[in-house]
């Protein structure tokens, strides 16, 4: 997995006085439409999906994920980087760039990119196994694709 030094922010400082911090990370899969979301446990071990955010207006998706990042304590926030099969950045990456910068302005939380390669198509394979209708699906993908980019996160730290 790759990710942008740009935004990383270290999870855990030895040198920090007192225990280490327990706050939540907040997965985004963004997408032109929703954006999936999924949050860890306080220990950071399991990642669970929450309700996908419909996109309205860049203002109102950041009031919305400010909202959601006060009101669960988040302290990381992990937005999927779509990088190319060639592992190259690609005009989706940018845009995704551009909106880590701007969410990490608005909520002054530390945001990381990830590398979601493959994500949405293992959501998508999950999802036909489970037998979902196609409506259902569609939606399902965003959510589920958060918490495969989550949860492979926490897998390497």
């Amino acid at each position: 997995m790759t990710s942008d030094p740009t935004f990383d922010a270290p999870l855990y400082d030895p040198h920090q006085e007192g225990p280490p911090d327990l706050s939540r990370i907040l997965a985004l899969d963004l997408g032109k439409r929703r954006i999936g979301l999924a949050i860890s446990d306080p220990l950071r071990i399991t990642a669970q999906g929450l309700p996908n955010l419909v996109r309205t207006r860049i203002r109102d998706d950041l009031d919305a994920l400010e909202t959601m990042i006060r009101e669960r304590e988040v302290g990381m926030i992990l937005l999927g980087n779509p990088i190319n099969m060639r592992g190259t950045e690609g005009r989706q990456s940018v845009w995704v760039r551009e909106f880590a910068e701007a969410l990490g302005k608005r909520t002054h939380v530390p945001v990381k990119l990830w590398d979601e390669r493959l994500t949405s198509v293992e959501a998508g394979r999950v999802l036909r196994a489970s037998g979902i209708s196609i409506e259902k699906r569609a939606a399902a993908v965003d959510r589920l694709s958060a918490m495969i980019l989550l949860q492979s996160y926490l897998d390497s730290l």
